[in-house]
C-alpha cells in the first residue's frame, strides 16, 4: 500500500502535471491576495464616505 503511494507520488511529480499545478496554485493564491487587497482598500473607503454621508461631511 505505502510503496503503491510512493510510485503514484513519484510519477505525478516526474510528470508534468506537478510542477503545472504548483504553477496555478501559485497564480490562484497572488490573485486572491490582490482581490482580497483591493476588497479592503475600496470597503474602508466606501464605509468612510457612507459616514460622511451620514453626518453631513
Amino acid at each position: 500500500m505505502v510503496e503503491e503511494i510512493r510510485r503514484r507520488v513519484g510519477a505525478f511529480l516526474r510528470s508534468e502535471d506537478g510542477p503545472t499545478t504548483t504553477e496555478y496554485a501559485v497564480m490562484f493564491a497572488l490573485i486572491l491576495l490582490v482581490c482580497i487587497g483591493t476588497v479592503r482598500a475600496l470597503g474602508t473607503k466606501v464605509n468612510d464616505n457612507f459616514n460622511k454621508a451620514t453626518t453631513g461631511w
